[in-house]
């Protein structure tokens, strides 16, 4: 049985509705609670268009017939309550009844923190603040280390092909922390860069094609492996970049496309809202609550796994309406240009968030 609780405040739905809440990682999703002595998990979705929202998974046999959410009454769209049975280490999903197309939909929390080895594609329930750092000398310098004034060169690797066993099978994080990090600095590189590392469902994509925004991806381990890796190159003076895409996403079923039977995160108008070239949908950057879970991913990496610097990917895709497109494949601005004015000012808002919360990182 789903218990009425929630971990939003009302200043919390004023600045998602606005665009301005900049850590909704600490609000939706699945976070594990204690309610009244009992521990469990609060789950909370944004689904504005869905009629019903039932969380399915290991806890009730997949069936959420007794496990519906109960909407928010301010109209900000989000699903919430607290699951007694719902505990750590269990996959689960977001059943969605669309209110506009009837359909009945099973989606991955879009801020879920670790997911199932692809090709499954549950998300599960993790709290991965147990890893304790060990880079404290690393962080209270590395705004030297980062200086753009300062020596800068950057190792550019895809975790899933840099080496393998020898039996085929990809290294883990913890091999990566031994042979990588190793390898890194006998070269003398100041900084090791990681294209994607979020969860993603299509090994040939090279991570490109991103379903779990918040999560590293678990075909080389746990989100705590991930932080040990990045602890060592840390202890080792080498600073951390990774490839951060706001670009765009695949239209995967389980995925963010098409979330709650709208064009939830997506831009509804194909001019904008789709990718000829990578066959992937384009995210709303007039959407409000979408700026708010981009710059939010974009801190998120930041604040838990200690990034030193997020490479914005594919940015000319999003400042250039008519980027790949012939003539009458897009439409201009308000004032007639070619630049996709929401894009330049989601990239101007990430970068004012990423500098007043960390000064000492580089995008």
């Amino acid at each position: 049985m789903v218990k009425p609780f929630s971990l939003f405040s009302d200043f919390d739905i004023e600045l998602f509705k606005a665009g301005k809440h900049f850590k909704l990682y600490e609000k939706l999703g699945a976070h594990s609670v204690t309610l009244e002595g009992t521990s469990g998990t609060y789950f909370s979705v944004w689904a504005p268009g869905a009629s019903k929202v039932e969380v399915i998974g290991d806890f009730n046999f997949w069936d959420g017939h007794e496990t519906g959410l109960n909407v928010r009454w301010d109209s900000s769209g989000i699903w919430e309550g607290f699951v007694p049975e719902a505990q750590n280490g269990m996959r689960y999903k977001f059943k969605i009844y669309s209110a506009e197309s009837g359909e009945v939909l099973e989606k991955i929390d879009p801020f879920g923190r670790f997911f199932e080895k692809p090709p499954n594609t549950s998300s599960i329930i993790w709290d991965a603040s147990d890893h304790a750092w060990q880079d404290s000398e690393w962080m209270a310098y590395r705004k030297d280390k980062n200086a753009l004034d300062k020596p800068f060169s950057v190792y550019e690797v895809h975790l899933g092909s840099w080496r393998k066993n020898d039996d085929g099978s990809f290294l883990t994080y913890e091999q990566m922390a031994d042979q990588l990090v190793s390898y890194v600095k006998e070269l003398n590189y100041t900084h090791v860069e990681f294209m994607p590392v979020m969860e993603y469902p299509y090994d040939p994509s090279w991570g490109y094609q991103i379903v779990g925004y918040f999560a590293p991806t678990a075909r080389f381990g746990s989100p705590q492996d991930f932080k040990r890796l990045i602890d060592t190159f840390h202890q080792n003076d080498i600073g951390v970049i990774l490839d951060w895409v706001p670009s765009h996403f695949p239209e995967d079923a389980h995925g963010l496309g098409n979330f709650d039977g709208t064009h939830l995160y997506e831009h509804p108008d194909r001019k904008k809202g789709y990718h000829p070239d990578w066959k992937s949908l384009i995210f709303n950057y007039e959407r409000n609550e979408v700026r708010s879970f981009l710059i939010s991913n974009a801190l998120f990496w930041l604040e838990q796994f200690h990034i030193d610097g997020l490479r914005v990917d594919a940015v000319a895709s999003m400042i250039y309406l008519d980027y790949s497109r012939e003539e009458g494949e897009w439409e201009p601005n308000v004032h007639g240009g070619n630049e996709n004015l929401a894009a330049i000012s989601l990239l101007q808002d990430f970068n004012e968030a990423v500098f007043a919360h960390f000064p000492d990182v580089q995008t």
